[in-house]
């Protein structure tokens, strides 16, 4: 069989969000099924990492698909006449976009409907294009993949898609998340907060993660706790990270928050695996890969009440309702105070990290593929 992926994420100079997901699970797809073909179709020119094993080929069908007229271009004209020309037998979609031409069966990865809760946070000629198409993506889909049973409620219920059609892959945080040893700790609060402890949110700066609420509630705990204690944001500007910029600049304790910028992995992990506990109050996330990470690296988590988080820590962590800063400054205050929770909800974090991994991902992610072709020639692999 010959199965094509859009791969168009799968960046030479950086990997995040869909990038991140479709490496972890192609990596580990591709060798765990030698006996088929893959087809990696990328935008622009790509890095020859990404060519995981012999049986992968990759080609490039240009121009690069960044915006909504090139989306059409690239998704209606240039992937079904390559679909056609090498023979593909099932186009695996990975970013919520499919073509709406091609006869050939696909499966189609949605990650979250963000767009219909949050428009305000979306560029609104992406956001023109995500209403107007993502039903039709969705129906031309032969089956759809998606990272958690919130999000699959959230498709089912916005688009009155068929249950059976949708298959929950779950995410997962990569392996190189794990305890830092205690000089570690030392090394990293020194050359970060000049040795105090600290909370930390790693993730972009963008309206959706709430970061405006998360520094009420900062100001809410230094207040109440009169402690010297720091607030480290690890993570890129992303869009409209203004508001926040602006908020920053008259903060009261604005000495007291870190901004890291974008970090490498292990330095991301030498940051989250030295804090005090992660508070990761996003408004909306499909999954929210960073509450497995602080997991992994042994650390306790405050995150979003009905919300995917709350799907994914279930009794491992402590949830606010993230528009209201009292809660979360609630939150971050019992864990300061009361040191056996937050052993427990460690112990508790460790356990629950256990049941996501990407090599688990990748078999319901074919699992998913394969729904998506005709039954008469379906391999269960």
């Amino acid at each position: 069989m010959k199965i094509a992926v859009n791969t168009r994420f799968l960046l030479n100079d950086y990997l995040e969000g869909y990038g991140y997901f479709i490496y972890e699970v192609l990596i580990r797809m591709v060798k765990d099924h030698p006996e088929h073909e893959f087809l990696f179709i990328f935008d622009r020119p790509f890095d020859k990492r990404f060519v995981f094993s012999s049986n992968v080929k990759a080609i490039v069908a240009g121009p690069p698909a960044r915006h909504p007229i090139l989306w059409k271009w690239w998704y209606d004209i240039q992937i079904p006449r390559l679909l056609k020309k090498h023979k593909a037998d099932i186009f695996l979609s990975s970013d919520g976009f499919c073509s709406l031409t091609t006869k050939i069966p696909q499966c189609l990865v949605v990650h979250d409907l963000s767009f219909i809760h949050y428009p305000s946070f979306i560029r609104k000629s992406h956001l023109l294009f995500y209403k107007h198409f993502t039903p039709k993506f969705l129906e031309k889909a032969r089956s759809i993949a998606t990272v958690s049973a919130f999000s699959k409620n959230d498709i089912v219920t916005q688009y009155k898609v068929s249950g059976e059609k949708v298959t929950v892959v779950y995410s997962a945080a990569k392996e190189i998340f794990h305890p830092v040893d205690f000089a570690i700790q030392e090394e990293t609060r020194n050359k970060y907060t000049d040795g105090k402890n600290y909370f930390v949110y790693a993730g972009a700066i963008h309206p959706r993660k709430n970061l405006i609420q998360l520094l009420k509630a900062f100001s809410i705990f230094k207040k109440r706790q009169k402690s010297d204690w720091k607030l480290v944001l690890a993570g890129r500007l992303a869009w409209k990270y203004e508001q926040f910029k602006e908020s920053l600049k008259s903060y009261k304790y604005r000495d007291d928050v870190v901004h890291t910028g974008y970090m490498e992995e292990q330095e991301l992990v030498n940051i989250i695996g030295s804090a005090y506990a992660m508070v990761y109050t996003s408004l909306f996330e499909g999954f929210g890969v960073p509450v497995v990470e602080a997991m992994r690296c042994h650390i306790p988590v405050v995150t979003s009440l009905n919300s995917s988080m709350q799907e994914i820590a279930a009794d491992a962590a402590l949830f606010a309702n993230p528009a209201d800063h009292s809660d979360i400054a609630d939150k971050m205050m019992l864990l300061y105070k009361d040191e056996s929770l937050r052993y427990r909800l460690i112990e508790k974090g460790i356990e629950r990290a256990k049941e996501f991994s990407w090599d688990k991902t990748a078999k319901l992610m074919w699992q998913a593929v394969m729904k998506s072709y005709p039954d008469s020639h379906r391999d269960s692999g």
